[in-house]
């Protein structure tokens, strides 16, 4: 069994998604959610399926209390569903390779500190791009630099909003990421 630690700052919609695509596995289990706001509705969510939630100030994830708690609950892998703050380096040694994000556009553009959720679609609206989507990918220590695991793309219409967007890549993204993180967790297959 791959047990599987869920972090986010916000909402949690692509949470509940991955929680609900897997809630019959005999695989891969969700044991732990990790917010850096206390006030984040995911961990209403966290409490509708049972799972412990917690949340942290930045300083505990850098000073070593985040890992502590990861470590004790013996998990396997950390993904990324809207979570904002920078992974520090002390998680990403403890887990190489085994920390996953998706982003809300097809990176390398639109991607860095400071590109999230609706700035991110209003850049690409602002643009003029043809096209976006999301990209998962293995997250290092620079934003969004990682390597892709896996991008899916959807149309820009000249006549969408940064809403519009949004609908778009959020379709995308609870297509595919449940999906994508069982393939890499289990090693089934990568593809670009």
């Amino acid at each position: 069994m791959k047990r599987i630690a869920l972090f986010a700052s916000g909402a949690g919609s692509n949470v509940e998604n991955i929680i609900h695509y897997f809630s019959n596995s005999k695989v891969l289990e969700f044991p732990l959610i990790i917010s850096n706001r206390s006030d984040a509705l995911v961990h209403e969510r966290a409490k509708k399926y049972g799972i412990p939630s917690h949340t942290f100030k930045k300083n505990d994830f850098e000073d070593g209390k985040v890992l502590k708690l990861l470590q004790e609950k013996a998990i396997d892998f950390i993904v990324l569903a809207g979570f904002l703050l920078k992974v520090p380096d002390n998680l990403l040694k403890a887990y190489p390779d085994r920390v996953f994000n998706i982003h809300p556009a097809l990176l390398p553009k639109f991607g860095g500190k400071g590109m999230y959720g609706s700035h991110v679609h209003e850049a690409v609206v602002a643009s003029g791009e043809k096209e976006t989507g999301v990209t998962i990918h293995y997250v290092n220590e620079n934003y969004d630099e990682g390597r892709i695991i896996f991008q899916a793309k959807c149309p820009v219409l000249p006549t969408d909003s940064p809403d519009d967007v949004a609908a778009k890549v959020h379709a995308l993204e609870y297509e595919h990421f449940p999906r994508v993180i069982g393939e890499a967790v289990l090693g089934i297959k990568e593809r670009q």
